[in-house]
Order: C-alpha cells, then structure tokens, then sequence
C-alpha cells in the first residue's frame, strides 16, 4: 500500500495543443517514479488518456512495465488492464496502482503475451495506450521466453507485426491505438525503427491520426555518443503515434476525440 496519494496530483498538467510533446520535469506525483529505465512520463499517457478516452472506459497497455499508463488510467477514473511479459513488472505494476484515491476504475494486470490477447475480447477496448521496447536497446529480462527487448530490429518487428493484429481485433471500431517509439542507432548506422513500426500498425489496418514528436531529456546514451570522433547527431526524440481502427463500414464517418460518445454502461472486455 502506497498510501493516500489524493493530494500529491498536481492539477495544473498541461493540455499538449501541437504535435510537438516536451517534459523536462518528467513527473513524480502519486506513486510515479523515474526508476525503471526506460519507463514513459506519465505526462504522455494522462494527456493521451484524457484525448481519446471517456471515464470508466478501458484502457489497454499489453507493455505495461512500472505501471505509469494504469496509474494514471485510475487517477482518471478510467477501467485499465496491464499486461507484461515480466512477472517483475507484473508485481512492481500491482504495487504502484495499490493506493488509496477517489476512483471507481477497475484494474486488471496481468503476466502476459502482447502478442496473444485472448482472454480479452473482440472489438471490446476503448483506448490502447502503450509503450513497447525498442527492439534489444533495453533488455528487460534475463531469459523470458517471447520477450521482445531480446530482439534484434528484423526480429523484433517481425513479432510486432502479432502485437499490431492482436491489437486492432481488441480495440474497439472508431476508437485508437497509441504507442511510443524511438530510432535506433546502430555501428553508425540510424535505423528508423519509429516508422517501420508505425507502417506495421497501418499495414494491419489501423488508419494513421497524428504523429508526435516527443523531445527526449537525459538520455543515458548521451555520453557514449558525444565522445565518438564522427560526432553523430545525438538522437533528442522519439514518437508518439496515434492510430485510428475503421469501421467496418468506410462510407461510416470517423469519430473525433472531441465527440466521443460516453457509454453509460460498458462491457468488461473479458
């Protein structure tokens, strides 16, 4: 138990109005903390939950990680399941969401494969909101088999492509899919793995909304880079791609984020 953390949520977190994302100060309110490498700002995930998504809607993050993208789905008063293929992230992710708050939501986690989502249902989530690995630059275990940070960028996006299918059949016609993703550099080499993913997504189905850059602070790989005699160009930013599931129908108009309909009750999506 965290404890009371209802007056640790600031209520000044700003509403991103352009395609341009900044966050120096990476937020720490609630049980959110910067410890696990690679981990989001919760900023991202809270302007993305309150864009594209109602209150006690679901919300779907199949690489949960610590657990920023379910805390704030609850500090939201969103309904939220987080998946991870690492029993560690599983507890670290159930011990951060563990707090006492005003809320109704409902938070599912468990351990899991994104890329089988089979206890959840068809057409059936409101919002996916995630952040997978960027292929093997972060390895988050030791020997876990169909851990996708244990992948090399041919094999890595040859299983996205599986996490990309998984995700278009849950997620609900009309509604989106949101994940962030950054390049790679490698022998010298930069390697667009932000695009090749997104085109993964588009080539399942998905039609593509927008397209954010993100300016990247404190990266750990700064250092490395700067003392190379090339003097590469450090890379300062990733993506944040927002994707929309047609509907079956495509003469059916799509729905703006502005004008979502609340459904006064929704399913479990399981």
């Amino acid at each position: 138990m965290e404890g009371d953390c209802s007056m640790q949520v600031p209520n000044n977190i700003p509403v991103e109005r352009t395609t341009i994302w900044s966050f120096p100060d990476r937020g720490n309110w609630a049980t959110h903390k910067g410890d696990y490498r690679g981990n989001w700002s919760p900023y991202i995930p809270h302007n993305l939950i309150s864009r594209y998504s109602n209150e006690r809607e679901w919300i779907l993050d199949q690489f949960s990680g610590s657990g920023t993208t379910l805390i704030e789905a609850k500090l939201l008063n969103r309904n939220a399941i987080g998946i991870d293929i690492n029993p560690n992230a599983v507890r670290l992710t159930k011990n951060r969401t563990t707090f006492e708050y005003s809320s109704s939501s409902r938070l599912e986690i468990r351990q899991g494969d994104a890329q089988k989502l089979d206890f959840i249902k068809s057409n059936s989530i409101h919002l996916i909101c995630t952040h997978p690995p960027y292929a093997d630059m972060i390895t988050y275990s030791d020997n876990i088999q169909e851990d996708l940070s244990h992948l090399d960028v041919d094999g890595f996006l040859s299983k996205m492509n599986a996490v990309a299918l998984e995700a278009f059949r849950v997620l609900k016609p009309g509604r989106y899919c949101a994940f962030m993703m950054g390049d790679l550099r490698r022998h010298g080499v930069l390697y667009p793995l932000g695009f090749k993913s997104m085109e993964i997504f588009t080539n399942c189905g998905f039609t593509l909304k927008e397209i954010i850059i993100k300016e990247q602070h404190n990266c750990r790989s700064s250092d490395y880079w700067e003392g190379k005699e090339n003097r590469f160009l450090l890379l300062a930013h990733e993506y944040i791609f927002v994707l929309q599931k047609p509907f079956p129908e495509k003469s059916y108009p799509l729905r703006e984020p502005e004008t979502l309909i609340y459904e006064e009750s929704v399913e479990l999506p399981f």
